[in-house]
């Protein structure tokens, strides 16, 4: 018996959302994975939100991506933000949960395929440094380190900066949310190398009305990035 096959004798590995027993470490067991809205079908190209329709390929924009200036390329997401989409991540969020990170960066690469591109240079949406140090971690780079290390991505968790507290976009009207994070973020000028001429994998753990991405898209594009693409694990639908 090998040492994996020892230890899961000792410790049967457990449903990473309600510890149930499961046959695999990492894994949901059935019921959790039934409350969990992982997003298939046709999606808005440039948000990752489900739409209405069979899966083609043809590139589908939602309303709000018609309507609303988006400055990166493409989008997608691996879940809804509801049910055990949204446990799952304020679990990893506020609740020390860092394993999460591991099965939660292979349902974003699985709803990345269509849009990830062999160079991509990945980066995460960075934490003011008030709040990563209240919170000790930045959950986004988490994800984006897991999806870089299994994807053979370059990683630089360290491209953007937040120039500025935002405080929470909660409660905020979509147009206030922009207006918030208008000049938010810069790439430090010790990064301006790695990040000109970069086709970039932008990574975030929730994109509600995608005025994060957009400021931080923003800073890249002005930096010399090629293009960038966003990457979430979880999408708040508008009526959400």
């Amino acid at each position: 018996m090998g040492m994996q096959g020892a230890l899961h004798i000792l410790y049967p590995p457990q449903c990473i959302s309600c510890t149930a027993p499961v046959q695999s470490d990492f894994g949901l067991c059935a019921e959790c994975w039934r409350e969990t809205p992982f997003v298939s079908g046709l999606v808005c190209d440039r948000c990752g939100v489900p739409l209405p329709g069979q899966d083609s390929a043809e590139r589908v924009l939602c309303d709000d991506c018609m309507t609303i200036a988006r400055p990166w390329d493409r989008g997608r997401a691996a879940l809804m933000y509801r049910d055990n989409g949204r446990r799952l991540v304020l679990a990893l969020k506020h609740g020390d949960r860092m394993d999460l990170a591991r099965p939660a960066s292979t349902w974003m690469l699985k709803a990345a395929q269509p849009i990830l591109q062999p160079d991509m240079l990945a980066v995460p949406v960075p934490l003011h440094w008030m709040r990563l140090f209240r919170r000790r971690f930045n959950q986004a780079a988490l994800l984006s380190r897991a999806i870089a290390k299994s994807a053979g991505l370059d990683h630089c968790p360290d491209a953007l900066a937040r120039k500025r507290s935002t405080g929470s976009q909660e409660g905020k009207t979509r147009d206030a949310r922009f207006a918030n994070l208008v000049g938010a973020f810069a790439v430090p000028k010790a990064r301006e190398k790695r990040v000109a001429g970069r086709d970039i994998l932008l990574v975030d753990d929730v994109m509600t009305s995608g005025a994060t991405f957009a400021a931080a898209t923003e800073a890249l594009l002005a930096a010399g990035a090629r293009s960038v693409t966003v990457l979430c694990l979880a999408r708040v639908a508008k009526d959400g």
